[in-house]
Protein backbone atom coordinates (compact mmCIF):
# COMPACT_ATOMS: atom_id res chain seq x y z
CA UNK A 1 0.00 0.00 0.00
CA UNK A 2 1.75 3.26 -1.11
CA UNK A 3 2.21 5.86 1.61
CA UNK A 4 1.65 9.68 0.77
CA UNK A 5 4.52 10.82 2.60
CA UNK A 6 2.74 13.30 4.51
CA UNK A 7 4.99 12.39 7.28
CA UNK A 8 3.48 13.62 11.25
CA UNK A 9 6.44 16.30 11.93
CA UNK A 10 6.45 17.73 8.04
CA UNK A 11 3.00 18.49 8.65
CA UNK A 12 3.24 19.94 12.08
CA UNK A 13 6.80 21.76 11.59
CA UNK A 14 6.77 25.93 12.32
CA UNK A 15 2.93 24.91 13.92
CA UNK A 16 2.93 25.86 17.67
CA UNK A 17 1.50 23.60 20.53
CA UNK A 18 0.14 21.54 17.38
CA UNK A 19 -1.37 18.40 19.01
CA UNK A 20 -3.59 15.67 17.51
CA UNK A 21 -5.59 13.11 19.44
CA UNK A 22 -7.72 11.97 16.85
CA UNK A 23 -8.03 7.93 17.44
CA UNK A 24 -10.24 4.61 18.19
CA UNK A 25 -10.81 5.14 21.38
CA UNK A 26 -12.89 6.28 23.74
CA UNK A 27 -10.71 9.29 24.56
CA UNK A 28 -10.01 10.32 20.67
CA UNK A 29 -10.32 14.09 20.34
CA UNK A 30 -8.93 17.79 21.02
CA UNK A 31 -11.53 20.38 22.25
CA UNK A 32 -10.58 24.52 21.36
CA UNK A 33 -13.21 26.61 23.49
CA UNK A 34 -15.62 27.28 20.92
CA UNK A 35 -16.10 23.15 20.62
CA UNK A 36 -16.37 23.08 24.59
CA UNK A 37 -19.33 25.57 24.59
CA UNK A 38 -20.85 23.78 21.60
CA UNK A 39 -23.57 21.15 22.38
CA UNK A 40 -25.63 18.41 20.19
CA UNK A 41 -28.72 18.25 19.02
CA UNK A 42 -29.55 15.25 21.62
CA UNK A 43 -28.27 18.18 24.71
CA UNK A 44 -30.57 21.03 23.03
CA UNK A 45 -32.91 20.38 25.24
CA UNK A 46 -33.56 20.85 28.37
CA UNK A 47 -32.04 18.68 31.37
CA UNK A 48 -29.96 16.97 28.68
CA UNK A 49 -26.21 15.88 29.31
CA UNK A 50 -23.73 18.07 27.32
CA UNK A 51 -20.69 16.66 25.84
CA UNK A 52 -17.82 15.89 27.62
CA UNK A 53 -15.92 17.41 24.77
CA UNK A 54 -12.76 16.56 26.59
CA UNK A 55 -12.62 13.15 26.63
CA UNK A 56 -9.03 12.71 25.91
CA UNK A 57 -8.45 13.78 29.68
CA UNK A 58 -11.40 13.57 31.25
CA UNK A 59 -13.65 10.40 33.01
CA UNK A 60 -16.70 9.49 31.80
CA UNK A 61 -19.66 9.16 34.22
CA UNK A 62 -19.15 6.19 36.26
CA UNK A 63 -16.00 4.89 34.97
CA UNK A 64 -15.08 5.35 38.84
CA UNK A 65 -17.23 2.58 39.68
CA UNK A 66 -14.48 0.28 40.84
CA UNK A 67 -12.88 2.46 43.34
CA UNK A 68 -15.78 4.01 44.51
CA UNK A 69 -18.57 1.40 45.04
CA UNK A 70 -16.22 -1.62 44.70
CA UNK A 71 -15.02 -4.29 42.26
CA UNK A 72 -18.26 -6.23 41.89
CA UNK A 73 -20.55 -3.48 41.15
CA UNK A 74 -21.82 -2.64 38.02
CA UNK A 75 -23.36 0.47 35.96
CA UNK A 76 -22.97 1.94 33.22
CA UNK A 77 -19.44 0.78 33.72
CA UNK A 78 -17.71 -1.90 35.31
CA UNK A 79 -14.72 -4.91 35.91
CA UNK A 80 -14.57 -7.33 33.25
CA UNK A 81 -12.04 -9.24 35.48
CA UNK A 82 -13.08 -8.70 38.93
CA UNK A 83 -10.92 -11.27 40.71
CA UNK A 84 -7.89 -8.97 39.43
CA UNK A 85 -7.08 -6.54 41.85
CA UNK A 86 -6.34 -3.36 41.01
CA UNK A 87 -2.64 -2.24 40.10
CA UNK A 88 -1.55 1.14 40.90
CA UNK A 89 2.29 1.60 40.70
CA UNK A 90 4.57 4.54 41.89
CA UNK A 91 3.40 7.51 39.91
CA UNK A 92 6.67 8.16 39.33
CA UNK A 93 7.18 5.15 37.56
CA UNK A 94 4.35 5.66 35.23
CA UNK A 95 5.49 9.05 34.47
CA UNK A 96 9.12 7.37 33.26
CA UNK A 97 7.30 5.00 31.37
CA UNK A 98 5.31 7.67 29.66
CA UNK A 99 8.43 10.09 28.50
CA UNK A 100 9.96 6.64 26.74
CA UNK A 101 6.76 6.39 24.43
CA UNK A 102 7.53 9.03 21.94
CA UNK A 103 8.02 8.02 18.62
CA UNK A 104 11.33 7.40 17.54
CA UNK A 105 12.95 9.42 14.65
CA UNK A 106 13.70 7.57 11.76
CA UNK A 107 15.21 8.49 7.86
CA UNK A 108 12.14 6.69 6.89
CA UNK A 109 9.26 7.70 8.12
CA UNK A 110 6.94 4.79 5.83
CA UNK A 111 8.79 2.93 8.38
CA UNK A 112 6.31 3.52 11.25
CA UNK A 113 3.17 2.54 8.98
CA UNK A 114 0.93 -0.24 8.84
CA UNK A 115 -0.09 -0.77 5.67
CA UNK A 116 -2.39 -3.64 6.88
CA UNK A 117 -4.72 -0.87 8.16
CA UNK A 118 -5.70 2.25 6.06
CA UNK A 119 -6.05 5.49 8.15
CA UNK A 120 -9.62 5.56 7.59
CA UNK A 121 -10.16 3.14 9.91
CA UNK A 122 -8.55 5.06 12.81
CA UNK A 123 -11.74 7.79 12.03
CA UNK A 124 -14.07 4.61 11.70
CA UNK A 125 -12.77 3.74 14.61
CA UNK A 126 -13.22 7.03 16.20
CA UNK A 127 -16.97 7.14 14.55
CA UNK A 128 -18.07 3.23 15.96
CA UNK A 129 -16.73 4.31 19.93
CA UNK A 130 -19.30 7.63 19.56
CA UNK A 131 -21.82 5.54 18.40
CA UNK A 132 -21.25 2.96 21.64
CA UNK A 133 -20.50 5.74 24.22
CA UNK A 134 -23.43 8.10 23.76
CA UNK A 135 -24.91 8.80 27.03
CA UNK A 136 -28.22 10.87 26.89
CA UNK A 137 -29.06 10.62 30.62
CA UNK A 138 -31.01 13.54 31.65
CA UNK A 139 -28.55 15.87 33.42
CA UNK A 140 -31.15 15.44 36.80
CA UNK A 141 -30.59 12.26 37.03
CA UNK A 142 -27.01 11.78 36.11
CA UNK A 143 -26.02 14.38 38.55
CA UNK A 144 -28.30 12.15 41.02
CA UNK A 145 -26.29 9.34 40.01
CA UNK A 146 -22.47 9.98 39.59
CA UNK A 147 -21.50 6.42 39.52
CA UNK A 148 -24.01 5.75 36.61
CA UNK A 149 -24.96 2.64 38.71
CA UNK A 150 -28.70 3.33 37.71
CA UNK A 151 -29.39 6.07 35.26
CA UNK A 152 -27.36 5.56 32.34
CA UNK A 153 -27.71 4.83 28.77
CA UNK A 154 -27.05 1.22 27.57
CA UNK A 155 -23.95 0.81 24.99
CA UNK A 156 -25.60 -0.05 21.74
CA UNK A 157 -24.51 0.34 17.77
CA UNK A 158 -27.66 2.16 16.70
CA UNK A 159 -26.50 5.25 15.15
CA UNK A 160 -27.82 7.21 17.68
CA UNK A 161 -24.95 9.75 16.83
CA UNK A 162 -26.81 10.04 13.37
CA UNK A 163 -30.49 9.75 14.18
CA UNK A 164 -30.95 11.40 17.66
CA UNK A 165 -33.91 10.86 18.57
CA UNK A 166 -35.64 11.24 15.54
CA UNK A 167 -37.55 13.60 13.90
CA UNK A 168 -40.23 14.60 16.53
CA UNK A 169 -37.66 15.42 18.97
CA UNK A 170 -34.46 16.38 16.90
CA UNK A 171 -36.48 17.72 13.65
CA UNK A 172 -33.42 19.51 12.99
CA UNK A 173 -31.25 16.59 11.52
CA UNK A 174 -33.76 15.42 9.00
CA UNK A 175 -35.49 17.09 5.75
CA UNK A 176 -39.49 18.20 5.85
CA UNK A 177 -40.58 14.54 5.34
CA UNK A 178 -38.95 13.70 8.41
CA UNK A 179 -37.44 10.23 6.48
CA UNK A 180 -34.39 11.49 4.59
CA UNK A 181 -31.62 12.99 7.12
CA UNK A 182 -30.50 16.52 5.95
CA UNK A 183 -27.41 17.46 3.90
CA UNK A 184 -26.92 20.97 2.90
CA UNK A 185 -24.86 22.58 -0.12
CA UNK A 186 -22.33 25.02 1.70
CA UNK A 187 -21.33 28.45 0.91
CA UNK A 188 -17.78 27.06 -0.16
CA UNK A 189 -19.49 24.70 -2.95
CA UNK A 190 -19.89 21.31 -0.75
CA UNK A 191 -21.89 19.10 0.57
CA UNK A 192 -22.11 19.56 4.25
CA UNK A 193 -23.72 18.85 7.36
CA UNK A 194 -26.53 21.15 8.83
CA UNK A 195 -25.31 23.85 10.93
CA UNK A 196 -25.79 26.51 13.42
CA UNK A 197 -24.40 30.10 12.95
CA UNK A 198 -21.67 29.37 14.76
CA UNK A 199 -20.35 26.81 12.26
CA UNK A 200 -21.35 23.52 15.22
CA UNK A 201 -23.41 20.73 13.11
CA UNK A 202 -26.56 19.87 14.28
CA UNK A 203 -25.99 16.04 14.50
CA UNK A 204 -27.04 13.59 17.20
CA UNK A 205 -23.42 13.49 18.62
CA UNK A 206 -21.48 16.88 18.84
CA UNK A 207 -18.29 14.83 19.18
CA UNK A 208 -18.17 13.99 15.43
CA UNK A 209 -18.21 17.61 14.18
CA UNK A 210 -14.34 17.34 16.23
CA UNK A 211 -12.76 16.92 13.16
CA UNK A 212 -13.41 17.37 9.42
CA UNK A 213 -12.50 13.75 8.29
CA UNK A 214 -14.82 12.17 11.33
CA UNK A 215 -17.33 14.79 10.56
CA UNK A 216 -17.32 13.61 6.62
CA UNK A 217 -17.63 10.20 7.75
CA UNK A 218 -21.07 10.98 9.10
CA UNK A 219 -22.30 12.72 6.07
CA UNK A 220 -21.51 9.39 4.42
CA UNK A 221 -23.44 7.74 6.58
CA UNK A 222 -26.34 10.12 6.32
CA UNK A 223 -25.82 9.87 2.73
CA UNK A 224 -26.15 6.06 2.89
CA UNK A 225 -29.81 6.19 4.88
CA UNK A 226 -30.33 8.55 2.15
CA UNK A 227 -29.93 6.32 -0.73
CA UNK A 228 -31.32 3.82 0.70
CA UNK A 229 -34.63 5.56 0.55
CA UNK A 230 -33.60 6.99 -3.10
CA UNK A 231 -33.17 3.73 -4.58
CA UNK A 232 -36.95 2.11 -3.04
CA UNK A 233 -34.95 -0.36 -0.84
CA UNK A 234 -37.13 1.17 2.43
CA UNK A 235 -39.75 3.10 2.08
CA UNK A 236 -39.91 4.17 5.87
CA UNK A 237 -37.64 6.08 8.23
CA UNK A 238 -37.24 3.05 10.26
CA UNK A 239 -36.62 0.67 7.75
CA UNK A 240 -34.20 2.95 6.35
CA UNK A 241 -32.63 3.07 9.61
CA UNK A 242 -32.80 -1.31 9.96
CA UNK A 243 -31.04 -1.44 7.11
CA UNK A 244 -28.23 0.86 7.51
CA UNK A 245 -27.91 0.13 11.10
CA UNK A 246 -27.26 -3.85 10.07
CA UNK A 247 -25.14 -2.56 7.28
CA UNK A 248 -22.70 -0.39 9.86
CA UNK A 249 -23.05 -3.96 12.60
CA UNK A 250 -21.52 -6.14 9.25
CA UNK A 251 -18.61 -3.59 8.96
CA UNK A 252 -17.87 -3.24 12.72
CA UNK A 253 -17.99 -6.95 13.08
CA UNK A 254 -16.11 -8.31 9.04
CA UNK A 255 -14.24 -4.95 8.45
CA UNK A 256 -13.30 -3.19 11.42
CA UNK A 257 -12.70 -5.84 13.92
CA UNK A 258 -11.49 -8.14 11.12
CA UNK A 259 -8.64 -5.94 10.16
CA UNK A 260 -7.90 -4.78 14.11
CA UNK A 261 -7.97 -8.05 16.06
CA UNK A 262 -7.82 -10.91 13.00
CA UNK A 263 -10.44 -13.27 11.71
CA UNK A 264 -9.58 -15.95 13.92
CA UNK A 265 -10.33 -13.81 16.81
CA UNK A 266 -13.92 -12.95 15.74
CA UNK A 267 -14.38 -17.15 14.84
CA UNK A 268 -13.33 -17.65 18.57
CA UNK A 269 -16.58 -15.71 20.07
CA UNK A 270 -18.74 -15.79 16.69
CA UNK A 271 -19.78 -18.60 14.75
CA UNK A 272 -20.80 -19.25 11.59
CA UNK A 273 -24.62 -18.91 12.71
CA UNK A 274 -24.66 -15.91 14.19
CA UNK A 275 -24.28 -17.16 17.73
CA UNK A 276 -21.57 -14.98 20.14
CA UNK A 277 -19.67 -16.78 23.03
CA UNK A 278 -18.74 -15.67 26.35
CA UNK A 279 -16.22 -16.09 27.97
CA UNK A 280 -15.14 -13.13 30.29
CA UNK A 281 -17.77 -10.15 29.12
CA UNK A 282 -20.25 -11.27 31.40
CA UNK A 283 -22.92 -8.63 32.31
CA UNK A 284 -24.37 -8.94 35.62
CA UNK A 285 -27.47 -7.75 33.77
CA UNK A 286 -27.59 -8.70 29.94
CA UNK A 287 -30.49 -6.27 28.83
CA UNK A 288 -28.54 -3.18 30.68
CA UNK A 289 -24.85 -4.36 29.79
CA UNK A 290 -21.96 -2.65 31.51
CA UNK A 291 -19.04 -1.36 29.46
CA UNK A 292 -15.60 -2.85 31.24
CA UNK A 293 -13.11 -0.52 32.32
CA UNK A 294 -10.47 -2.83 30.73
CA UNK A 295 -12.29 -2.22 27.57
CA UNK A 296 -12.66 1.78 27.88
CA UNK A 297 -9.70 2.47 29.57
CA UNK A 298 -7.26 0.55 27.88
CA UNK A 299 -7.86 -1.91 25.21
CA UNK A 300 -9.88 0.60 23.09
CA UNK A 301 -7.43 3.07 23.59
CA UNK A 302 -5.17 1.34 21.06
CA UNK A 303 -6.13 3.92 18.38
CA UNK A 304 -3.87 6.66 20.15
CA UNK A 305 -0.67 4.90 18.32
CA UNK A 306 -2.62 4.73 15.07
CA UNK A 307 -2.60 8.40 14.70
CA UNK A 308 -1.30 10.77 12.24
CA UNK A 309 -0.49 14.17 12.45
CA UNK A 310 -1.38 14.63 8.54
CA UNK A 311 -3.72 13.26 5.73
CA UNK A 312 -4.20 13.90 2.67
CA UNK A 313 -7.37 15.11 1.89
CA UNK A 314 -7.45 14.56 -2.21
CA UNK A 315 -5.88 15.09 -5.40
CA UNK A 316 -7.84 17.21 -7.94
CA UNK A 317 -6.73 19.02 -10.76
CA UNK A 318 -2.79 18.57 -10.34
CA UNK A 319 -3.28 20.02 -6.97
CA UNK A 320 -2.73 17.95 -4.02
CA UNK A 321 -4.41 18.82 -0.65
CA UNK A 322 -3.42 17.70 2.32
CA UNK A 323 -3.84 18.96 5.99
CA UNK A 324 -2.78 18.39 9.61
CA UNK A 325 -5.09 17.49 12.23
CA UNK A 326 -3.94 20.58 14.19
CA UNK A 327 -2.25 23.55 12.65
CA UNK A 328 -2.76 26.87 11.14
CA UNK A 329 -6.34 27.85 12.30
CA UNK A 330 -8.72 27.71 9.11
CA UNK A 331 -5.91 25.36 7.32
CA UNK A 332 -6.07 22.13 9.59
CA UNK A 333 -8.70 19.48 9.85
CA UNK A 334 -10.72 21.20 13.39
CA UNK A 335 -14.27 20.99 12.76
CA UNK A 336 -17.24 22.78 14.35
CA UNK A 337 -16.97 25.10 10.75
CA UNK A 338 -18.49 24.67 7.38
CA UNK A 339 -16.25 22.03 5.17
CA UNK A 340 -14.10 24.13 2.97
CA UNK A 341 -14.12 23.08 -0.72
CA UNK A 342 -10.13 22.26 -0.17
CA UNK A 343 -10.33 19.47 2.20
CA UNK A 344 -13.29 17.72 0.84
CA UNK A 345 -12.30 14.06 1.03
CA UNK A 346 -11.69 11.43 -1.66
CA UNK A 347 -12.54 8.43 0.21
CA UNK A 348 -10.00 6.32 -2.15
CA UNK A 349 -7.46 7.92 0.21
CA UNK A 350 -8.65 6.73 3.28
CA UNK A 351 -9.94 3.26 2.17
CA UNK A 352 -10.17 0.68 -0.32
CA UNK A 353 -13.41 2.52 -2.48
CA UNK A 354 -14.04 -0.78 -5.58
CA UNK A 355 -13.32 0.92 -8.76
CA UNK A 356 -11.36 3.64 -7.40
CA UNK A 357 -7.03 3.97 -7.18
CA UNK A 358 -5.18 1.91 -4.57
CA UNK A 359 -2.66 5.03 -4.06
CA UNK A 360 -2.02 6.82 -2.99
CA UNK A 361 -3.36 5.79 0.19
CA UNK A 362 -2.98 6.92 3.74
CA UNK A 363 -1.51 4.70 6.07
CA UNK A 364 -2.29 4.61 9.76
CA UNK A 365 0.55 3.53 12.45
CA UNK A 366 1.35 0.54 13.76
CA UNK A 367 0.00 -0.40 17.01
CA UNK A 368 2.81 0.08 19.40
CA UNK A 369 4.37 1.30 22.43
CA UNK A 370 4.66 4.54 20.88
CA UNK A 371 3.03 7.71 20.05
CA UNK A 372 3.70 10.69 17.71
CA UNK A 373 5.10 13.27 19.26
CA UNK A 374 2.21 15.87 19.48
CA UNK A 375 0.60 13.71 21.83
CA UNK A 376 2.98 14.65 24.26
CA UNK A 377 2.43 18.23 24.37
CA UNK A 378 -1.34 18.91 24.43
CA UNK A 379 -2.47 22.44 23.95
CA UNK A 380 -3.96 24.35 27.11
CA UNK A 381 -7.05 24.55 25.61
CA UNK A 382 -6.89 20.85 25.86
CA UNK A 383 -4.94 20.32 29.37
CA UNK A 384 -3.79 23.34 31.66
CA UNK A 385 -3.22 21.32 34.95
CA UNK A 386 0.81 20.80 33.93
CA UNK A 387 0.57 17.70 32.27
CA UNK A 388 0.28 17.99 28.58
CA UNK A 389 1.56 14.04 27.87
CA UNK A 390 -1.58 12.03 26.16
CA UNK A 391 0.66 8.49 27.09
CA UNK A 392 1.10 10.18 30.88
CA UNK A 393 -2.35 10.79 31.00
CA UNK A 394 -3.82 7.11 30.13
CA UNK A 395 -1.17 5.70 32.33
CA UNK A 396 -2.26 7.53 35.38
CA UNK A 397 -5.92 7.63 34.79
CA UNK A 398 -5.37 3.74 34.43
CA UNK A 399 -4.26 3.55 37.92
CA UNK A 400 -6.46 5.51 39.45
CA UNK A 401 -9.26 3.89 38.26
CA UNK A 402 -8.50 0.54 39.89
CA UNK A 403 -7.39 -0.83 35.95
CA UNK A 404 -5.60 -4.29 36.84
CA UNK A 405 -2.52 -5.10 35.44
CA UNK A 406 -1.59 -6.62 31.76
CA UNK A 407 -0.23 -9.84 33.15
CA UNK A 408 -2.85 -10.42 35.93
CA UNK A 409 -5.27 -9.91 32.79
CA UNK A 410 -3.15 -12.54 30.28
CA UNK A 411 -2.59 -15.06 33.13
CA UNK A 412 -6.52 -15.22 33.68
CA UNK A 413 -7.12 -15.59 29.82
CA UNK A 414 -4.82 -18.11 29.84
CA UNK A 415 -1.94 -16.39 27.60
CA UNK A 416 1.78 -16.55 28.88
CA UNK A 417 1.97 -13.26 30.23
CA UNK A 418 5.34 -11.03 28.66
CA UNK A 419 7.34 -9.99 31.19
CA UNK A 420 8.38 -6.21 31.60
CA UNK A 421 12.01 -6.55 30.17
CA UNK A 422 10.21 -8.18 26.91
CA UNK A 423 7.83 -5.09 27.49
CA UNK A 424 10.98 -2.86 27.66
CA UNK A 425 9.80 -1.13 30.74
CA UNK A 426 12.32 1.52 32.32
CA UNK A 427 14.23 -0.38 35.25
CA UNK A 428 11.96 -3.22 34.69
CA UNK A 429 13.62 -4.94 37.73
CA UNK A 430 12.10 -1.97 39.98
CA UNK A 431 10.24 -3.14 42.90
CA UNK A 432 7.36 -0.54 42.30
CA UNK A 433 6.24 -2.44 39.09
CA UNK A 434 5.93 -5.81 41.43
CA UNK A 435 7.05 -7.56 38.31
CA UNK A 436 3.85 -6.47 36.20
CA UNK A 437 2.66 -3.59 33.80
CA UNK A 438 0.01 -1.81 33.27
CA UNK A 439 -2.80 -2.78 30.88
CA UNK A 440 -2.89 -0.25 28.44
CA UNK A 441 0.71 -0.17 27.42
CA UNK A 442 0.79 -4.20 27.67
CA UNK A 443 -1.94 -4.43 25.30
CA UNK A 444 0.33 -1.65 22.61
CA UNK A 445 3.41 -3.53 23.34
CA UNK A 446 1.52 -7.14 22.85
CA UNK A 447 0.57 -6.06 19.31
CA UNK A 448 4.12 -4.89 18.89
CA UNK A 449 5.99 -8.23 19.86
CA UNK A 450 3.37 -10.53 18.79
CA UNK A 451 2.01 -9.24 15.27
CA UNK A 452 4.94 -6.10 14.58
CA UNK A 453 2.20 -3.69 15.32
CA UNK A 454 -0.28 -4.60 12.30
CA UNK A 455 -3.19 -5.96 14.53
CA UNK A 456 -4.22 -6.44 18.22
CA UNK A 457 -2.22 -9.44 20.43
CA UNK A 458 -4.13 -12.00 21.90
CA UNK A 459 -5.25 -10.24 24.83
CA UNK A 460 -6.43 -6.84 23.42
CA UNK A 461 -7.88 -8.08 19.83
CA UNK A 462 -9.75 -10.78 22.38
CA UNK A 463 -10.91 -7.36 24.38
CA UNK A 464 -11.88 -5.28 21.90
CA UNK A 465 -13.55 -8.18 20.40
CA UNK A 466 -15.11 -10.14 22.98
CA UNK A 467 -16.57 -6.70 24.47
CA UNK A 468 -18.33 -5.31 21.02
CA UNK A 469 -19.62 -8.86 19.90
CA UNK A 470 -21.32 -9.05 23.45
CA UNK A 471 -22.93 -5.98 23.09
CA UNK A 472 -23.93 -6.95 19.37
CA UNK A 473 -25.21 -9.92 20.96
CA UNK A 474 -27.54 -7.93 23.58
CA UNK A 475 -29.04 -5.53 21.31
CA UNK A 476 -32.40 -6.84 20.27
CA UNK A 477 -32.70 -4.79 17.52
CA UNK A 478 -28.81 -5.76 16.06
CA UNK A 479 -28.92 -8.62 13.39
CA UNK A 480 -27.39 -10.67 15.15
CA UNK A 481 -30.25 -11.09 17.48
CA UNK A 482 -33.04 -10.38 14.90
CA UNK A 483 -31.78 -12.18 12.02
CA UNK A 484 -27.97 -13.69 12.21
CA UNK A 485 -28.35 -14.94 8.93
CA UNK A 486 -28.45 -11.33 7.49
CA UNK A 487 -26.01 -11.05 4.50
CA UNK A 488 -25.72 -8.01 2.63
CA UNK A 489 -26.59 -8.44 -1.07
CA UNK A 490 -26.74 -6.44 -4.22
CA UNK A 491 -27.36 -3.28 -5.03
CA UNK A 492 -25.87 -2.20 -2.03
CA UNK A 493 -22.81 -4.59 -1.77
CA UNK A 494 -20.93 -6.22 -4.88
CA UNK A 495 -21.84 -9.80 -3.79
CA UNK A 496 -23.81 -11.62 -1.02
CA UNK A 497 -21.92 -11.40 2.11
CA UNK A 498 -18.88 -9.51 0.62
CA UNK A 499 -19.18 -5.70 2.18
CA UNK A 500 -16.79 -3.69 3.24
CA UNK A 501 -16.53 0.37 4.61
CA UNK A 502 -15.60 1.02 0.42
CA UNK A 503 -18.67 -0.41 -0.46
CA UNK A 504 -20.94 1.91 1.98
CA UNK A 505 -18.94 4.97 0.90
CA UNK A 506 -19.68 3.59 -3.08
CA UNK A 507 -23.06 2.71 -2.85
CA UNK A 508 -23.83 5.92 -0.55
CA UNK A 509 -21.85 8.27 -3.05
CA UNK A 510 -23.53 6.39 -5.88
CA UNK A 511 -20.27 5.74 -7.19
Amino acid sequence: MADTNIERRTLLAGTAAVAATVGTTAAAGIATPAQAAATPAHAAAPGAVPVDWKHAVAANRGSEIAVKAGRDKEGRFGIMFKQADAYQPPDDLLRSLAVQMGEPNTPNPADLDNSRIPAGFTFLGQFIDHDMTLDRTPLADAQADPLALTNFDTPLFDLGSLYGRGPAVDPGLYESDRTRMKIVRNANGVDDLPRRDDGTAIIGDARNDENLIVAQLHLAFAKFHNRVLATGLATSLAEAQRITRWHFQWIIVHDFLERIAGPEVIGRFLDNKGKVKREFYKPKNPHRPMMPIEYSVAAYRFGHSMVRAGYLMNQRNGQTSAAAIFGQPGGDLRGNRPLPARLEIDWWHFFDVPGKPAAPRNASRRIDGKLSLPLFNLPTTVVDDGTPSLAERNLIRGSRLGLPAGQDVATRMGVTPLTNAQLGLPDPANAGWKGKAPLWFYILKEAELTHAGERLGPVGGRIVTEVILGILDADKSSYLSVNPGFRPAAPIAPATGQFRIGDLIRFALGL
